[in-house]
């Protein structure tokens, strides 16, 4: 597997605090990888790094070969990484179609009047009719978003991530505010809609380690600014200090 996206001995100083230190990352196409740890640990500093919104102190982070340091959402999209974030980011006032739509112009680098002629213009409509059928959204394509309840909105967030149909996909917490009984069915659609949509490579962070266990190939767990452990999930959860270090309780017991 080809190594597509890295980190280099990377430190992130927020003056004399150390958000992260001396931190060195690779993930490969057809991983999914779990980044976890506990409040502090350095996971949203890592992310961000990872997703360039942030340019580290020291060290270099690398996407398929080129530097992406602070580059920002836009340039990291058109280079072919997507990020969906904790914290649902839907414009409510506009439809799902026309949120769906707004990334799938960015993403084709289309120039003209979107509120007028997206429906129009037929690459736009098909590809945003195909992302809102693979997250079960087509039936609310003319919504708006306010009327979703809690968990289609995070699924139009994340869709929309999808639909700038990037080879990397990062989901920041992407069964945050969802009711215990749905998580799996979130991660179930996620993982299809990521095949079908031939995303090459997932990182997730993620606090369910249940969820870890299940759907990760690979866990990258940090504390204290640092790389804890980097392991498959079943080596990881052979091991009660590292999941305690974590969540401050015995690890999940894994089936098979």
């Amino acid at each position: 597997m080809s190594v597509i996206l890295e980190t280099r001995n990377v430190s992130k100083h927020y003056g004399d605090y150390r958000a992260l230190q001396d931190v060195s990352l690779s993930f490969s196409e057809g991983e999914i990888v779990a980044i976890v740890g506990p409040n502090g640990a350095g996971k949203t500093t890592l992310v961000n790094l990872l997703t360039g919104l942030l340019k580290p102190t020291q060290g270099s982070v690398l996407f398929r070969g080129t530097s992406i340091a602070g580059v920002g959402p836009v340039r990291l999209a058109k280079l072919g990484m997507a990020r969906a974030f904790q914290l649902v980011h839907i414009f409510p006032e506009l439809t799902v179609f026309e949120a769906i739509a707004s990334a799938v112009i960015s993403q084709q680098g289309r120039n003209f009047d979107f509120w007028r002629s997206a429906h129009d213009i037929e690459p736009v409509r098909a590809r945003v009719e195909q992302v809102a059928r693979i997250f079960g959204l087509h039936t609310r394509l003319d919504w708006l978003a306010s009327y979703l309840s809690q968990g289609e909105k995070k699924l139009l967030d994340i869709a929309s991530a999808f639909a700038l149909d990037p080879q990397l996909i990062l989901l920041d917490e992407p069964t945050s505010g969802i009711s215990s009984s749905d998580k799996r069915g979130m991660m179930d659609t996620l993982m299809s809609a990521a095949r079908e949509a031939g995303i090459r490579t997932m990182l997730l962070v993620e606090h369910d380690m249940d969820l870890v266990a299940e759907y990760s190939t690979r866990i990258v767990a940090l504390t204290e600014g640092r790389v804890l452990a980097d392991l498959p999930p079943r080596e990881f959860f052979a091991h009660p200090d590292l999941a305690a270090a974590i969540v401050g309780k015995p690890p999940v017991a894994l089936q098979g």
